[in-house]
C-alpha cells in the first residue's frame, strides 16, 4: 500500500497534477487466499489506487491503471509480474488482452496493451478451486520462465507462441457462440505449461482430479489454484468431491451462466 501511494504521487507529480494537503489513513482486509495465484496482492494495489483517485479527485485513464498498478510491483517492490491480473481487476470482468509487440503502445508514459471487454454471458459454466497447502509464490514461477524466455530457449518460446494463439482462438470461439470450445483450450494451456515447467505434484493433482470427472482445468495463475469448465450440476458435484479429496476448496464465480 505504501508503494502504491508513492507510485501514485510520482505519477501525479510527473504530470503536473497538484494534490491537496488533507491527511488520510488507509487500511485493508481481504478474503483472497494468499499465495495461490489468485492475484491477492495486485487486488490490494488496485483498490488502493482507486481510493487515492477518489480522495484526490484525480482521473487516471482506465487503460493506464493496470500499467500503473504493475509498476508498483515491478519498479517499487521488485516483483516479477505481468499486466493480466491488473487488467482484469481494473475492468472487473471478462477481457481479451493483446500484448503483441506491435500492439503495445504508450499512454502517459506507461506501456499498455490492447484491451477488449467481452460479455461474461458468452462464458460456459466455470469453477475455481484452490489449495493453500500447495501454494507457490508467483515470482518462483515467473522469474525462471522470464529468464529462460530471454535466453531464447526454443521450447519456452514455442510454448509462449502457442499460449498466445490459444487466447486468440478462445476469443473467436466465444464470439462465435461456441463456449464449449473453451474447456479443451484450457486443458491445452495446462499441457503447454507442464511441458516447459517442473510443476509441484500437488498442483498437478488438482488438474488431474478435475479431469477424472470430465471437467477441464488450467492454473489460474502461478499455481495453487485452478480454473476450468464443467458440463452440469451432477458433474460439479463429482468435481467438488474429487477436489475436496485433494484438499481443495471449490468456488463458483458469479457469471450469468453460473447463476442460472
Amino acid at each position: 500500500m505504501r508503494a502504491t501511494i508513492k507510485k501514485f504521487a510520482d505519477y501525479c507529480r510527473g504530470r503536473g497534477i497538484r494534490l491537496h494537503d488533507d491527511n488520510f489513513s488507509v487500511r485493508y482486509e481481504s478474503n483472497i487466499p494468499r499465495l495461490v495465484g489468485l492475484a491477492g496482492s495486485s487486488a490490494i494495489i488496485v483498490a488502493t489506487l482507486r481510493c487515492l483517485m477518489e480522495f484526490y479527485d484525480v482521473a487516471i485513464p482506465l487503460e493506464v491503471q493496470p500499467s500503473l498498478a504493475l509498476a508498483v510491483e515491478t519498479q517499487e517492490l521488485g516483483i516479477s509480474a505481468g499486466l493480466q491480473d491488473r487488467v482484469a481487476q481494473v475492468h472487473e470482468g471478462l477481457v481479451y488482452m493483446d500484448f503483441a509487440r506491435d500492439r503495445m503502445h504508450e499512454v502517459n508514459g506507461l506501456a499498455c496493451g490492447v484491451y477488449e471487454p467481452l460479455d461474461p454471458a458468452l462464458l460456459p459454466l466455470l469453477y475455481v478451486a484452490y489449495c493453500a497447502d500447495v501454494s507457490n509464490p508467483t515470482e518462483a514461477m515467473h522469474n525462471n520462465l522470464r529468464a529462460r524466455f530471454e535466453q531464447g530457449e526454443p521450447a519456452v518460446i514455442d510454448a509462449m507462441k502457442q499460449l498466445a494463439q490459444l487466447t486468440v482462438e478462445a476469443r473467436e470461439a466465444l464470439l462465435a457462440g461456441r463456449p464449449e470450445l473453451l474447456g479443451p483450450m484450457m486443458d491445452r494451456n495446462f499441457d503447454l505449461r507442464r511441458s516447459i515447467c517442473r510443476l509441484p505434484a500437488g498442483q498437478v493433482d488438482m488438474v488431474l482430479a478435475a479431469r477424472r470427472v470430465g471437467a477441464t482445468a488450467k492454473f489460474a495463475g502461478s499455481g495453487g489454484a485452478v480454473v476450468g469448465t464443467y458440463a452440469d450440476a451432477p458433474m460439479l458435484e463429482e468435481l467438488t468431491r474429487e477436489l475436496e479429496a485433494v484438499g481443495c476448496r471449490v468456488i463458483i464465480p458469479q457469471t450469468p451462466n453460473n447463476s442460472k
